[in-house]
């Protein structure tokens, strides 16, 4: 009987071992996947956000924007897109757009608790600025464009318009809302109404140049002037910096530059840096980029 009494202590203890060893294996790994995403997304920022179906609730027009509240499924959620004829009760698909929280409407005096901003929706076509609606911040498309074609505003701005029916405030992004992709979509920095030149020489380019040309410049060392709107020190052994100059499309993310280097910067710096660009990079634990320029000099 003290045999098997030894005998079932010693299992017991055996597997209680092998129990906290395994416990121990996954905190490490748990934690290094969610850390490098935590880090450089920091505080809650722009998210694009999946499709959302359903029928118009509410309709309002102002600002260059007709806002919709769409009743889905899983629940109503209020879209703004550039002018459109929409109907209460008519069907509407968005495919898309930037998730903001707190968005003050200065046409409409009201402020959205969360709205999405898409380009507009699934089959229907803007009103033309200026139209029945007035198009107070100009914003829209002509008539025979689509617009889920994406729609300018003051000089192809999309984020420019969001500015002036916010009063000219930014709002405040949303956290929470699923994204496109991980890594750069999850962090990146909501729009900022800059115009920076480009910075000189042969190898000179925009951040939208450098989205727009990514794949042919893959590999080749370019050069961005551009504010410094967010810095991530010492993440994965580097500094990572989000780069803006003002170009670029906020509903694609192509208007938000991440740049790696071992310099450091403020944020609200104006800088001109210079690296190797690279197209579709993957580092893994949810840092991927459709372009980033990598290890770069920083100059002021």
């Amino acid at each position: 009987m003290g045999e098997a009494m030894k005998w079932r202590n010693f299992l017991v203890s055996g597997l209680c071992l092998v129990a906290l060893v395994a416990c121990n294996n996954q905190k490490p790994e748990s934690k290094a996947a969610a850390e490098p995403v935590a880090a450089e997304g920091g505080s809650p920022q722009a998210n694009p956000v999946g499709g959302i179906q359903g029928q118009a609730k509410e309709v309002l027009q102002g600002g260059g924007f007709t806002y919709v509240l769409i009743a889905a499924e899983k629940g109503e959620t209020w879209v703004a897109v550039p002018e459109t004829k929409v109907a209460v009760g008519e069907a509407c698909n968005v495919a898309g757009g930037q998730v903001m929280q707190n968005f003050p409407s200065k046409s409409l005096n009201r402020t959205f608790a969360e709205i999405v901003f898409a380009p507009g929706l699934e089959g229907k076509k803007a009103e033309m600025a200026g139209g029945p609606h007035g198009g107070e911040s100009g914003v829209g498309t002509p008539a025979a464009q689509p617009a889920t074609a994406g729609a300018p505003a003051h000089g192809g701005s999309f984020g420019a318009a969001m500015q002036q029916e916010a009063g000219g405030a930014p709002a405040a992004p949303s956290a929470g809302m699923g994204e496109a992709a991980p890594g750069s979509g999850k962090a990146v920095v909501p729009f900022v109404e800059l115009k920076i030149a480009k910075a000189s020489g042969d190898n000179g380019f925009t951040v939208a140049d450098l989205f727009a040309k990514g794949g042919s410049l893959n590999g080749k060392k370019v050069k961005i002037k551009g504010q410094v709107v967010k810095f991530s020190p010492m993440i994965m052994g580097k500094n990572w910096l989000h780069l803006q100059d003002g170009t670029g499309d906020p509903l694609k993310n192509s208007h938000d530059l991440v740049v790696t280097s071992a310099g450091k910067a403020e944020k609200g710096d104006i800088v001109t840096v210079e690296g190797v660009l690279a197209a579709d990079k993957d580092f893994g634990a949810g840092y991927k980029y459709a372009v980033i320029v990598e290890d770069v000099t920083i100059t002021r």
